[in-house]
C-alpha cells in the first residue's frame, strides 16, 4: 500500500509541474493543431496533479501513523 501511495504522490507531484509533457505522451496525437495544450487542459491537469499528491502524502501519513 505504501507503494502505491509513493507512486501516486510522484505522478501528482509530476502532473502539477509538468503538465504539458503529460499532455504531449497522451493527448498530442488526438490533435490536428498538435502545437501546445489549452490553458483549461493545463489547469485541470495542475489540479488533478495537486490532488494526487496530496491524497498520495495522505496516506502515507495515514499509514505511518497506525
Amino acid at each position: 500500500m505504501i507503494v502505491l501511495a509513493c507512486v501516486l504522490a510522484i505522478f501528482g507531484l509530476f502532473g502539477s509541474i509538468r503538465p504539458d509533457l503529460i499532455w504531449v505522451i497522451s493527448e498530442s496525437w488526438k490533435s490536428n493543431d498538435a502545437t501546445e495544450p489549452s490553458d483549461l487542459y493545463i489547469i485541470s491537469t495542475r489540479f488533478g496533479g495537486i490532488v494526487c499528491f496530496l491524497s498520495g502524502i495522505g496516506v502515507i501519513i495515514a499509514l505511518a501513523v497506525a
